[in-house]
């Protein structure tokens, strides 16, 4: 069936580049959109006729009375996928219409393919949102949703895995993008959606982390924007867990730094552990450790620990020679009282940066 927003655009952009008037009729003739303004609600007989035989009708003006008072003009259904949804009117003589006529039954009924195909697709994508909600919020799932995922052919397809796409500062959301994902995740058993004005979801199902590497090359080159950053959630065996997914995937891009563009929640799993003590307590743990030194000291300290406590590295990385490293790393222990150089001591003093760090 025809909406009344359908064939108001059907009107507004044939009529324009007819010149004439059109009248878009429903099933059971009832004129949703026309021209002539004082037409609309009202039944179009010729259009019934039309909607009852599935035949073109022509009406001439001595006709118009058999047909209660419908003006001259050719009659054409509106068809989708074999089915009736409407009827498409041109007023005129149908002896001048004969050659158009089927050009503009061919153009409605394209537009209406695209208007009810873009409605389907929308509909779908809603609906696929809606599910993982429910699969995020970690309730029982209700029968809507159990029913889709079947449908999708994703029950015991373990494992799943979630990936929550940040796309950076965005207007709007961007149609061609997520078309650009369906296509792309068309071959897969995966549903996809936004999740937030800026952040996409996408729940995998069934992939191991090789095809899952490939994956993630693939999503930041159809994504094309620098700014965008994944998340990968820790895999899920079951339905029930997928919420354990979600959560981790939300943990991986809050503490992932943001130069970081794509972050594996086993990279930050132990500092979004440690976030989940109270916040005061964490900061007390990283001020008593930490308040001592300056900022030049800290970035010292960080960039030896990611030099994996290697000097010479660490002393590259800063422009600096070993022995300014080793001054200052004498410095950080005089001032903490511990050694980054010493296993226990420099786990407390990596914890205590970490936590300043996020």
């Amino acid at each position: 069936m025809i909406s009344k927003q359908v064939a108001e655009e059907i009107v507004a952009q044939t009529s324009k580049r007819l010149n004439r008037n059109l009248n878009v009729m429903d099933t059971n003739g009832l004129i949703l959109a026309s021209g002539e303004k004082e037409r609309i609600d009202r039944i179009h007989e010729g259009a019934a006729r039309v909607a009852a035989t599935g035949h073109a009708l022509a009406i001439q003006d001595h006709e118009s009375e058999a047909f209660g008072g419908a003006k001259p003009g050719i009659n054409l259904p509106i068809m989708f996928q074999d089915e009736l949804v409407g009827v498409i009117g041109i007023t005129g003589n149908p002896d001048e219409l004969a050659e158009i006529a089927e050009l503009v039954q061919l153009t409605t009924e394209m537009m209406v393919h695209q208007s009810l195909i873009t409605s389907h697709t929308e509909w779908m994508r809603k609906t696929n949102e809606l599910v993982y909600e429910e699969l995020a919020s970690g309730q029982p799932l209700s029968r809507f949703a159990k029913e889709r995922l079947a449908l999708l052919g994703m029950d015991n397809k373990a494992p799943y895995t979630v990936l929550l796409i940040d796309l950076g500062e965005m207007p709007s959301p961007d149609i061609r993008l997520i078309e650009r994902l369906e296509d792309y995740f068309q071959q897969e058993r995966a549903l996809l959606g936004y999740s937030g004005l800026n952040e996409l979801f996408v729940l995998l199902t069934g992939i191991d982390d090789l095809r899952k590497d490939s994956l993630m090359l693939e999503l930041f080159r159809i994504l094309q924007r620098p700014a965008a950053r994944i998340g990968v959630g820790l895999p899920a065996q079951t339905i029930s867990t997928i919420v354990r997914s979600a959560a981790t995937a939300s943990s991986a891009l809050t503490f992932g730094r943001t130069a970081h563009h794509l972050v594996y929640y086993e990279d930050v799993e132990l500092i979004a552990l440690l976030k989940n003590n109270p916040q005061a307590e964490l900061d007390r743990f990283h001020s008593r450790t930490l308040d001592s030194l300056s900022e030049e000291l800290c970035r010292t300290l960080n960039a030896f620990f990611e030099s994996n406590c290697s000097a010479s590295e660490a002393a590259e990385q800063l422009g600096i020679h070993r022995h300014t490293l080793s001054y200052r790393l004498k410095k950080i222990e005089e001032k903490t009282g511990l050694n980054p150089a010493n296993f226990q001591e420099a786990v407390h003093l990596y914890l205590a940066l970490l936590l300043k760090n996020v």
